[in-house]
């Protein structure tokens, strides 16, 4: 997970200059180094150089205490995000990260989903909030949001994964 962090708050840094369906796309279907090789010099993202009314600050501040270590400044910096642009689903999806690293299940699988309602097409929020439902006890939940995964990343490697999953929740 450390390296999807690290290269989710890429995506939007390499977006600026490039086509984002693509990069999200190789981001989608496990193309980590692909999306860092696209980046032009491998340094932190600009994100945490944004100023405190950018929402984007406190996601990239929040990605990095997370890599850190420092996961009550990473909780504290994601709600800030949140607070700052409640309706950008990326400030929901960190929000979720930092919540499944405190083991918070069922709010990490609400944070997700919230990503998820607000930009249907982010793959990962569905994949995690599916995770994070399935730990939750959330079984119906957590076939929605890996169905809707599936079919927004077929070539993600966490299919088999989840493919299993699902047969295990259906009894098949």
């Amino acid at each position: 997970m450390r390296a999807a962090v690290f290269v989710f708050l890429l995506v939007p840094t390499l977006a600026l200059a490039q086509d984002a369906a693509e990069v999200r796309k190789m981001y989608e279907a496990g193309r980590y180094q692909q999306v860092v090789e696209r980046s032009n010099d491998g340094s932190a993202p600009a994100v945490v150089a944004r100023g405190e009314d950018d929402p984007w600050h406190f996601i990239g501040m929040s990605g990095q205490q997370l890599l850190d270590g420092q996961i009550d400044a990473a909780a504290e910096s994601a709600r800030q995000a949140v607070a700052v642009a409640g309706n950008l689903a990326e400030a929901h999806f960190q929000l979720g990260l930092v919540l499944a690293k405190r083991e918070d299940w069922a709010g990490a699988a609400d944070a997700f989903d919230r990503a998820a309602e607000l930009n249907s097409n982010m793959a990962y929020a569905h994949y995690y909030g599916g995770l994070m439902a399935y730990r939750a006890g959330r079984p119906a939940r957590m076939a929605n949001a890996f169905e809707r995964f599936l079919q927004l990343a077929p070539e993600a490697p966490e299919r088999p994964e989840v493919m299993s999953i699902m047969r295990t929740v259906r009894g098949r």
